[in-house]
């Protein structure tokens, strides 16, 4: 599993002209399974997406689809962590 921290860099009316693209991607990788929760900071300076893959080298590959990424809009950094426990109505996500 990773969190996958964005902080944005740029005004956030330059982030918003590339909303819809960044919405198109996530939905991709929502579809994949990959992605698995996001949303926005609060305060709005970055997102957080959760997402599951094989390896950060496989995960490195789908954030430079990412929008916010090839435009250079939010840096971007990823955390792997191995859940252990999990509410019961997501421990289907847990690997053994």
């Amino acid at each position: 599993m990773f969190i996958i921290n964005l902080h944005y860099i740029v005004p956030l009316e330059e982030l918003d002209a590339h909303m819809d693209a960044h919405v198109k991607y996530l939905k991709k990788y929502y579809e994949a399974d990959v992605f698995l929760m996001s949303g926005r900071k609060v305060p709005r300076t970055g997102g957080i997406i959760i997402a599951q893959a094989d390896s950060k080298e496989i995960l490195e590959t789908i954030i430079a689809e990412d929008p916010f990424f090839q435009h250079k809009l939010a840096e971007f950094t990823i955390t792997e962590f191995l859940a252990s426990q999990a509410h019961p109505g997501l421990k289907a996500l847990l690997r053994d």
